[in-house]
């Protein structure tokens, strides 16, 4: 069989499965290490037998419900690769907006400082806190995470990647509380799904739930950092949340009650849906 055959072949697997069409040729380039233009080039040569039998697993997998990002152990997000698996939340691209957002408040709020201390809660993959070291040379970045197992794939990053980033095993913002830690900017995008909500089966059976499922309404986390938050901010400091499109009224009856005096903004992403929070804390926002 050629390689052009068995990809044709998959994809009429995935239509007739009302699957995803691309992935075929997404796994194959996994597989067989190959880039799309070499892909391009040895359509028709044939594919060898351990190639075809890593495939046809990998393909299963999928059909099985499996997210193609696991199968293959790997992730972009902001134009870097990440290691994930069955331990870690999958980064999204939406969050790539909040990276962003951060960086533009470093440029309007923190310029002339010289090292800026950021912390990032419920750290999974370490995703947002990499990517920021990485953006950031004036930033000190540390992480937290109550999974062991998570904070294992979070360092491996870390390390492949040549990130600086200090890591702390606990509950949300505790650790950085018993380590005396003060910060500039706290960052976050914690589990925010209401617990009852329907969600893609192959997210709620494969991804972990401590990383999606935020309580009745989707804010029992961000309470809890309201909460807990303010003996780790510095005298101004700004705190950065990703949230659901939807969480927007619910989330000014929290804010009313545990930062009543901070002014705040809502930032909408590239659908145009509030999906970033900011807390001015001492700080005019401009």
């Amino acid at each position: 069989m050629t390689i052009r055959e068995l990809i044709n072949e998959a994809e009429e697997r995935m239509d007739e499965a009302n699957k995803d069409s691309n992935v075929p040729k997404v796994l194959f380039y996994h597989v067989s290490n190959m880039q799309p233009h070499e892909l391009y080039l040895k359509m028709d040569e044939e594919v060898d037998e351990e190639t075809l039998r890593t495939f046809n697993e990998d393909l299963q997998r999928y059909l099985n419900g499996e997210p193609v990002q696991y199968i293959k152990g790997k992730e972009y997000f902001f134009n870097y690769e990440f290691t994930v698996n069955e331990d870690v939340l999958i980064p999204r691209y939406e969050t790539e907006e909040l990276v962003e957002n951060i960086l533009y408040a470093i440029d309007d709020y923190f310029k002339d400082y010289k090292t800026i201390d950021l912390c990032d809660v419920g750290t999974g993959s370490g995703a947002i806190a990499i990517s920021l070291a990485l953006e950031e040379p004036k930033l000190n970045v540390c992480a937290t995470d109550i999974s062991e197992k998570a904070l294992v794939v979070a360092k491996k990053n870390a390390h492949d990647l040549g990130a600086h980033v200090t890591f702390y095993q606990g509950d949300m913002v505790q650790p950085l509380i018993d380590a005396k830690k003060k910060v500039d900017i706290f960052v976050s995008n914690p589990p925010y799904i209401p617990v009852h909500q329907d969600i893609d089966p192959r997210v709620k059976d494969n991804e972990p739930h401590v990383a999606l499922f935020g309580g009745e309404d989707g804010l029992y986390f961000y309470r809890k950092i309201f909460e807990t938050v303010r003996p780790i901010l510095k005298d101004q400091a700004i705190l950065a949340f990703e949230m659901g499109f939807d969480q927007r009224d619910i989330m000014e009856e929290a804010l009313q009650q545990y930062f009543p005096d901070c002014p705040h903004r809502f930032l909408k992403d590239i659908n145009g849906k509030n999906r970033m929070l900011f807390i001015y804390y001492n700080i005019e926002p401009k």
